[in-house]
């Protein structure tokens, strides 16, 4: 006869869920620095909102300082930056047949997707957006589809 015991711990043993391993950085990273796989190690545990796969941040870019031994979140990497603080681009509206383009400064560092503030060299003012994969920034028009 099994013991209720014995019963008891092999469910529990059972239903207990198994650990994934989270993402950390091997060394202390500095901000915009483009991540390797030397760069990162695998950690026991499951930390909430932590990478979990060393694929998905092996080649972006960390936005803050990593450092070593702690868990990657998937805040604090993205896309490596294409646009840089002060740099001239391309402001880019297009609705329907209009498109118009006009030079405007960037007010932050930014990567392909990622919305940034830029200054429009012609009126002074200030717009938002998104950062296209050449480097150009799609406001308003399709930038907001």
């Amino acid at each position: 006869m099994i013991k209720p015991v014995l019963i008891t711990a092999c469910l529990w043993l059972t239903a207990t869920p198994a650990l994934a391993d989270t993402v950390a950085a091997a060394r202390t990273i500095r901000a915009q620095t483009i991540l390797a796989p030397t760069d990162l190690t695998m950690i026991a545990g499951d930390v909430p909102g932590a990478i979990n796969s060393l694929d998905e941040a092996v080649g972006l870019e960390a936005r803050v300082m990593l450092y070593t031994g702690r868990p990657i979140s998937t805040s604090d990497i993205g896309p490596a930056a294409i646009v840089e603080r002060n740099q001239i681009v391309v402001l880019r509206y297009s609705h329907g047949g209009l498109s118009i383009s006009v030079d405007g400064r960037a007010l932050d560092r930014a990567g392909a997707g990622d919305v940034v503030r830029v200054m429009n060299l012609s009126s002074k003012t200030t717009v938002s957006g998104v950062v296209a994969p050449d480097g150009s920034i799609q406001v308003g028009g399709l930038a907001a589809q």
